[in-house]
């Protein structure tokens, strides 16, 4: 089994930033890749970022320049800085993890971005 759980949302200001964090345990000793996605009320899940074992990175475009993620040394955790943050960036943020073509899901995490 593979438990994936997030952590560092909250309530934040327009132009703030934020840090996710991911930690992956359980059965992970071939984690491919790693990835942050989000869901919006009412709106379907997107990918936000991804990254490989081999530290390739996929960004989506609404996110370019604002977010960077990034594997911990022990390659079971991934974080996602989160600058320049807007309204629109509010979502419940979920982390992914690729083990043998299965993907698996944390719970999320709630960022809220409001004056």
């Amino acid at each position: 089994q593979v438990q994936l759980v997030e952590s560092g949302g909250g309530l934040m200001q327009p132009g703030g930033s934020l840090r996710l964090s991911c930690a992956a345990s359980g059965s992970i000793f071939n984690i491919n890749a790693m990835g942050w996605y989000r869901q919006a009320p009412g709106k379907q899940r997107e990918l936000v970022a991804s990254i490989t074992s081999g530290g390739m990175t996929n960004y989506a475009d609404s996110v370019k320049g604002r977010f960077t993620i990034s594997r911990g040394n022990a390659k079971n955790t991934v974080y996602l800085q989160v600058n320049s943050l807007k309204p629109e960036d509010t979502a419940v943020y979920y982390c992914s993890a690729d083990i043998l073509t299965i993907i698996y899901w944390g719970k999320g995490t709630l960022v809220t971005v409001s004056s």
